[in-house]
């Protein structure tokens, strides 16, 4: 299908890119890699007056090390983002999640920010966003504010974005040592959309669980924090199936899963739980060294 008519603006700089997002109306989109918003308007789902094209403004793009934390332009690839010494070094669980968006295709053309500000539940990296307390920076004619993404993410595809506002990068902050990451995915396809997803981070002192995070992929309206997770998961100990298992059953408290071709409610429950075990044991086996 033909996407409806639109106009096309190509900026060179930040500030020439906000001026034109913001006298292009409340209509206009920002486009990056492309490869969320495309599909919308073939199909017709998304009707932009106008499209602001990023791709090519100086200093979106980049990784780099700012000390507490971990800066990721939004217009980083995912491919950028996986192969970054810094990335792998300081936040593995970014590195993880991003190997598996998609196909290697996509990744060398889809931008971090671009699949955090789209805001699909489905989408691998919403859930690492929530579990890691990211910060995603935006700006806007009138000026720069910081979102963290546990208010980022307002609804399906719905982001707290505001009209006029980009989003210029993604804070990542450095757990340090003794914590262990994984993300557990399942899908029908290598590049399908995850049936749900885990991101898992934990932290261990003395073989005891002192700290876990939890997110999750597509259960929901929105990415969600499995809290109850969290909770029952605190002060077992590390190398302690059952008790991990225990904690695992709690994965689908409070979530609200979609029903369609590839899952029912009830079966997407279900993986919740497995895939989260899986998630915890596996991070819990591979944790940076406690200093």
């Amino acid at each position: 299908m033909i996407p409806a008519s639109f106009d096309y603006f190509r900026p060179s700089t930040i500030e020439e890119a906000v001026d034109v997002l913001a006298g292009a109306g409340e209509e206009a989109k920002v486009l990056a890699g492309g490869h969320s918003l495309l599909p919308l308007l073939r199909l017709r789902l998304a009707y932009p007056t106008a499209l602001v094209d990023v791709g090519r403004v100086a200093g979106l793009r980049g990784v780099s090390d700012r000390g507490d934390h971990v800066l990721i332009g939004a217009t980083t690839t995912h491919d950028e983002v996986v192969r970054s010494p810094i990335v792998r070094e300081h936040c593995p669980l970014v590195a993880l999640a991003t190997a598996t968006v998609a196909d290697p295709a996509v990744r060398h053309r889809g931008t971090f920010g671009g699949s955090l500000a789209h805001a699909d539940p489905a989408g691998d990296l919403p859930a690492v966003a929530l579990a890691l307390d990211m910060v995603l920076e935006v700006r806007s004619p009138a000026g720069e504010r910081a979102i963290p993404a546990a208010g980022f993410f307002l609804d399906y595809l719905e982001s707290a974005l505001a009209p006029g506002e980009i989003l210029t990068g993604v804070r990542v902050p450095k757990l340090g040592p003794g914590w262990g990451f994984h993300y557990e995915k399942f899908h029908r396809t290598a590049q399908a959309w995850a049936t749900v997803g885990v991101a898992a981070a934990v932290r261990q002192s003395n073989g005891t669980v002192e700290e876990v995070r939890v997110g999750l992929t597509n259960m929901g309206s929105t990415p969600v924090r499995a809290t109850a997770v969290e909770e029952a998961a605190r002060g077992v100990e590390a190398g302690q199936n059952g008790g991990l298992r225990r904690a695992a059953e709690q994965a689908a408290e409070g979530t609200d899963p979609p029903a369609d071709l590839h899952a029912q409610p009830d079966y997407r429950m279900h993986l919740a739980r497995v895939l989260t075990h899986r998630a915890l044991l596996s991070a819990s086996a591979h944790r940076s060294p406690a200093t």
